[in-house]
């Protein structure tokens, strides 16, 4: 078995959602970014927290998992976002701009087709804000065919936690050994430099 994938959001995962009062955790800094395509007069205002990014090169350090960004954020995560916390350029699931009002066209997570495609048969670990009842049923569909699936679903409010990362960690040292995942085609995930 190659090594888990560890697909990670970025809205309501990094970037907490603002709570009804509209307040954001004490722990996260602000920063006002240019996505791609957007007027440089009209930056976008986020929040990160900065222990997040060595967080997420422990991980990556671990060699349990193959980190990659799967977020609306798409490019910008691993160009922009990743260097805010300080950690290299990610893979990225390069997911596309679908005409949606809503991320639950079909009752479940929009990026999970998507996933299901760009993972192949690898494990894969997902932490996400927005599954539904659904996503969970094609993980223990997914599990029990015998491609280990982990969702992981933090409060958008508050964000990743350690305790999130500590599961996730645990889960991978738990599955069966294999080779490394090989480099595969253009357009896939490649090593992660994180020396």
């Amino acid at each position: 078995m190659g090594t888990p994938f560890f697909l990670l959001d970025i809205d309501g995962v990094l970037i907490p959602f603002p709570t009804k009062d509209g307040d954001t955790p004490p722990t996260h800094v602000r920063h006002d970014v240019v996505p791609t395509g957007r007027n440089p007069e009209d930056p976008v205002t986020i929040w990160l927290d900065p222990t997040h990014g060595p967080l997420l090169m422990d991980v990556a350090r671990s060699g349990l998992v193959t980190p990659a960004w799967c977020t609306s954020w798409r490019q910008d995560a691993a160009g922009m976002i990743g260097p805010l916390l300080g950690i290299p350029a990610f893979p990225y699931v390069d997911l596309p701009r679908p005409r949606i009002t809503t991320s639950h066209p079909h009752g479940y997570l929009w990026k999970r087709d998507h996933v299901a495609v760009w993972t192949k048969e690898a494990p894969v670990a997902w932490i996400d804000d927005d599954f539904t009842h659904l996503d969970h049923e094609w993980a223990a569909r997914r599990t029990a065919a015998g491609l280990p699936t982990l969702l992981i679903q933090p409060d958008p409010c508050i964000g990743l936690l350690s305790a999130h990362v500590a599961r996730m960690l645990e889960w991978a040292s738990a599955l069966p050994s294999g080779e490394s995942m090989e480099t595969r085609s253009q357009g896939e995930p490649k090593p992660v430099d994180v020396a």
